[in-house]
């Protein structure tokens, strides 16, 4: 199956995410072995993108992007097996009085 989002191809699920957000997803989640200097860089960079009224719906895209993905995989996500019971033990009844 092919997704596309606003008339691009998104062959990966980053893609997926970056052509559905308008930013890329690293922005947002880091990379791997960031400095301090680059995170901090990194943040400031997100703090401007969300005030630009543009981006002022992001989050409620972000919260809509997930329950979509959830929806279109819940068979997966909830796959769910019973498990076996164990054979249960039966209790003998002690009745009578203590000793």
């Amino acid at each position: 199956m092919r997704t596309f989002v606003a008339g691009h191809e998104a062959l990966t699920t980053s893609e997926f995410v970056e052509l559905a957000l308008g930013t890329p997803v690293e922005l947002w989640l880091g990379a791997e072995g960031e400095s301090e200097s680059e995170r901090a860089a990194r943040l400031d960079a997100a703090r401007d993108i969300l005030g630009d009224p543009e981006y002022r719906s992001l989050p409620d895209d972000v919260a809509r992007i997930a329950v979509e993905v959830i929806e279109a995989h819940t068979p997966e996500l909830f796959n769910v097996f019973p498990l076996a019971r164990p054979a249960g033990r039966r209790q003998t009844s002690r009745k009578g009085a203590a000793a």
